[in-house]
Order: C-alpha cells, then structure tokens, then sequence
C-alpha cells in the first residue's frame, strides 16, 4: 500500500503522541525514573533503565487512555518541541538585536540577555501549543503496539516499543 507524506508524518505524530502518554505514566510504575525517548515512523524508543514489563504496562495504559479521549497526556512538558522553540526563539532575538550596528558588541549584551529570557519565557507557551497542534497527534483509534524489542546499546538498556497503524 503507498502512503502519503500526509499519512506518515500523521503516524508520526500519533507515535510522539503515545511515546509522551507512556513517559507520563512510566513515574507512576516506578517513581524517580529517568528516561529519555523519541518517537520515529514505526513506533518510539525508550533509552533507559526500565525493564520490559513496566515499559509495556505502561504503554498499553496510555494507548487504552488516549483512545479513551485523555488527550492531555499527549502533551509532555520537557518535550524536544518546547526545547527546539526555546531555543530558536532566544538565538533569533539575540541575533536580531546583535544586527543593529549603532553600538560595540559588548554594549548590545545587556540586550541579548534580556530580549533571550524574555525569548524562553514566551517559548514555554508556545512550545506546548507546537505539541498540541504540530508535533502530536492523540488520535489513535485503530492504532496498536505490536510489541516491544529490548536490547543493550553501549551499556543503556534500549527498548523500542512498535507500534501498528491501520
């Protein structure tokens, strides 16, 4: 079956969507867990110590949860997005200020560092509406994990959690 850019970016969409669910509910399994994750075209990856079981009790959980309608899961506050915003906003409104020529660099960096806070503070809004409207896709019916493949990368426990899409 051939697929449009349109229907593989929405797969992709609908993995980060379930990839944020699952890193929501993985702290409730085991609280003070640290893991970091991306989402890719046939499912996500979880880089971290979290054995198999844990990781698929909480996948199954969060995709029942966003198929339930708990759209808000999908949202995860320390997102690649809302870093990728922070940073793009603050380096644009340095840049910006550091092109005006009627001043020494070194005057101008009061400047930068007051319009790149100010760049952050806007960016953590912004960030979460990306997710929301970009970067995410919670609408997951029809969609299923398939099953999830641990193994050991340079000493990291690596877990891909694959995912069917109708």
């Amino acid at each position: 079956m051939k697929r449009t850019l349109a229907s593989l970016v929405a797969r992709i969409r609908q993995n980060h969507a379930l990839e944020h669910a699952t890193m929501h509910l993985l702290p409730r399994y085991r609280p003070g867990i640290q893991l970091v994750a991306r989402s890719g075209l046939n499912g996500f990856y979880v880089y971290g110590d979290v054995d198999t079981p844990t990781l698929a009790q909480a996948a199954s959980e969060a995709l029942a949860r966003l198929q339930a309608g708990e759209s808000e899961l999908a949202i995860h506050p320390r997102c690649g997005t809302n870093l990728a915003t922070a940073g793009i906003l603050g380096g644009l409104a340095s840049f910006l200020v550091m092109l005006k020529r009627d001043r020494n660099p070194w005057d101008k960096l009061p400047q930068v560092l007051l319009v790149s806070v100010a760049a952050v503070v806007v960016a953590q809004p912004l960030g979460l509406a990306l997710q929301r409207r970009v970067t995410t896709l919670a609408s997951l019916q029809g969609v299923r994990i398939k099953g999830i493949v641990a193994r050991r990368l340079h000493g990291m426990s690596v877990h891909h959690v694959q995912v069917e899409h109708p």
